[in-house]
């Protein structure tokens, strides 16, 4: 009796008349999971790097922006003077100053500027109640979290 070969799972020709290539047999599994591996480990490598080589531009990008830390005092009425404290507050970064509320930016009258401080003058127009710090740079606004309480 005359033994029929073996189907080969790559062809239609039996496994006996097709020799099957290495290029043709799949991968076995330990391979590919360290293949796996090594790509993950280098997706990780380069993502790590990316943020290491780009954290510092975003760092040194906010900090040459205006920040306001504190107002002085924090209430007072139309009129008054007060003092803005904070960072990168100088002539060549700051161009105007508003006290904001929820609908209008009302400007201020700049009565002292430097790099650390600001001093103005509160509008006399504004109607008592809660008003945020804001500073022009460029030409966009920048409301801080800072509240002057303008009283009557």
């Amino acid at each position: 009796m005359a033994s029929t070969p073996a189907q080969s799972p790559y062809s239609g020709r039996s496994a006996l008349a097709s020799p099957v290539t290495p290029s043709a047999r799949p991968l076995p599994r330990a391979i590919l999971r360290r293949a796996k591996s090594t790509l993950l480990l280098l997706a990780g490598t380069l993502a790590l790097t990316s943020f290491a080589l780009l954290a510092p531009l975003a760092v040194r990008a906010q900090s040459d922006t205006p920040h306001i830390s504190s107002v002085t005092p924090t209430e007072g009425k139309c009129l008054d003077s007060i003092t803005i404290s904070g960072e990168n507050l100088g002539k060549d970064k700051v161009a105007a100053v508003f006290l904001s509320d929820e609908k209008l930016d009302h400007k201020a009258v700049v009565v002292d500027q430097e790099k650390t401080k600001i001093v103005i003058k509160v509008p006399n127009d504004l109607k008592p109640g809660d008003y945020n710090i804001s500073v022009q740079e460029g030409g966009a606004i920048y409301i801080q979290p800072v509240i002057f309480v303008v009283k009557t």
